[in-house]
């Protein structure tokens, strides 16, 4: 299970640094991130796991186009969620979890999580953060959505990532009720702009789109951590 934290960090590192590091010192700051996955892998008896999120977000960061949306569709979600899905399967929560994991303290307020558990949550909502936007726009650019993204997508940046980590967290934490109002909530509020809509439903079709891509997005996270802790 460590392995598909592990890469989901990698790629949601890889995405805030293309979008926040620009110019010369953006290769320096993937090197030192980098190095910093390999060595803190290494000390979960996880270093081949770090390697393999090296080459993954290698092959994401070129296969999209982060701010500026890309036209690759979900390929790339679909590459990450083989691997990740793969690394769940084959290891899942390890009995045996390094120096880190003797070091680490399990108690939690929701109970005892395990190093390999604490690193798939840490991972996974980095890759909710830029990399579920990065997810969000290729699948409306791939889908031919035409709507003027600068418009429509303000403030999305934000309550993008905040929607993601709130359905990831209440999915985890079995609140589904909660989950239920918080979705609900955003088709009351997004209602007054959709039902202004004069440019053949584009607008509606643009949120609903959006909406489900980055909700699912958030569920597979939240299903991968069910899958792994289960076993």
């Amino acid at each position: 299970m460590i392995g598909a934290g592990i890469v989901l960090l990698a790629v949601g590192l890889a995405d805030l640094i293309r979008l926040h590091v620009s110019g010369r010192r953006r290769g320096a700051i993937y090197v030192l991130a980098v190095l910093a996955v390999v060595i803190g892998a290494a000390g979960a008896d996880a270093a081949v796991w770090a390697f393999v999120a090296a080459g993954v977000s290698a092959l994401w960061i070129l296969a999209t186009r982060g701010s500026t949306g890309g036209r690759s569709g979900l390929w790339p979600l679909v590459g990450v969620a083989l691997v990740t899905v793969g690394a769940v399967a084959f290891v899942g929560v390890r009995a045996d979890q390094g120096p880190l994991g003797a070091v680490w303290p399990v108690g939690s307020p929701l109970g005892a999580v395990s190093l390999d558990v604490g690193v798939f949550v840490g991972g996974a909502l980095v890759f909710l953060t830029e990399s579920g936007n990065v997810v969000v726009r290729s699948a409306l650019r791939g889908g031919d959505v035409a709507v003027d993204a600068p418009t429509v997508l303000k403030g999305g940046r934000l309550i993008g990532p905040l929607e993601r980590v709130l359905v990831f967290a209440l999915t985890v934490t079995g609140a589904f009720t909660l989950l239920a109002a918080v979705l609900a909530a955003k088709g009351i509020v997004r209602f007054p702009e959709i039902s202004r809509d004069t440019d053949l439903g584009t607008r509606a079709e643009y949120f609903l789109i959006g909406s489900l891509v980055s909700w699912a997005t958030a569920l597979g996270a939240a299903f991968l951590l069910w899958w792994g802790t289960s076993a």
